[in-house]
């Protein structure tokens, strides 16, 4: 079967069944592929988890096939925080890399995002065009306002990541409304290289394509990068504010719902 044509379905996680399906996937691609580590990380279950996965919503990209087969069948996933569950999880994820400070005085609905991974035999195809669309519909629903996330380079070869920092620095900063800050434990400045070293072919050779998604959505992101030596990446911060898309851009997200872009 070609691989646009698998049948996939996307849902919100309905039960401990599909989280630990989420958290095996989770294992795969951060443990397994990327070399990341963690206090909660279940090396005999195999298992990715942390102390906020039961107050998040995972959105889960199924392989019906696999389902039915009654084997691992989420093979794509995102985790979703809306604001108004901080009154249970008292800040969120991100707060352990980026001060928040100018997005939550913002007064705005926010949703966090993070955790998105898929499977490796299903990238290049449709599945991360299937998380994006029910993404939409979330958003939609709850009147989101503002999307963010931290969102990550493999590695913490600063050296190697100089041309994308620089690049991502110089061209895509948030505004100062929204500028959230790299908290100072573990913090790297991006400003690595000025304007005129850049070479934009190489900064977006080296940019995650997922990040590369978000900044043609008309995503920002934060002042400085977040070394990660738990998951072996270098984090970047993504703010997306839907208010200041693009009318093309606004359309990915109210195409569905029938309002006007």
């Amino acid at each position: 079967m070609n691989a646009d044509e698998i049948p996939f379905s996307v849902r919100l996680a309905k039960d401990p069944r599909d989280l630990r399906a989420a958290q095996r996937l989770r294992y795969r691609v951060f443990v397994e592929e990327l070399g990341a580590s963690g206090p909660l990380v279940d090396h005999a279950a195999r298992i990715e988890q942390d102390e906020f996965d039961p107050f998040f919503d995972h959105l889960l990209l199924i392989d019906d096939r696999l389902e039915a087969a009654g084997a691992d069948y989420v093979v794509g996933v995102y985790r979703l925080l809306p604001s108004e569950r901080l009154a249970h999880t008292g800040r969120f994820y991100s707060e352990g890399e980026y001060d928040l400070t100018a997005l939550k005085a913002s007064g705005r609905r926010l949703l966090e995002l993070g955790r998105s991974c898929v499977h490796p035999d299903y990238r290049g195809g449709t599945a991360m065009l299937h998380l994006w669309n029910a993404l939409a519909d979330y958003v939609l629903e709850r009147g989101i306002e503002i999307l963010f996330g931290v969102a990550s380079f493999h590695g913490t070869d600063i050296a190697a990541l100089a041309q994308p920092l620089a690049y991502l620095h110089h061209n895509h900063l948030a505004p100062e409304a929204l500028r959230v800050r790299v908290q100072p434990a573990q913090a790297q400045r991006m400003d690595l290289l000025p304007p005129g070293q850049i070479d934009r072919r190489l900064a977006m050779l080296g940019t995650p394509a997922l990040i590369k998604a978000y900044l043609r959505l008309g995503g920002f992101v934060g002042e400085g990068a977040w070394i990660d030596h738990a998951f072996n990446t270098t984090d970047v911060c993504l703010v997306m504010d839907t208010e200041k898309m693009s009318a093309k851009h606004r359309e990915f997200y109210v195409r569905k719902s029938g309002r006007e872009a």
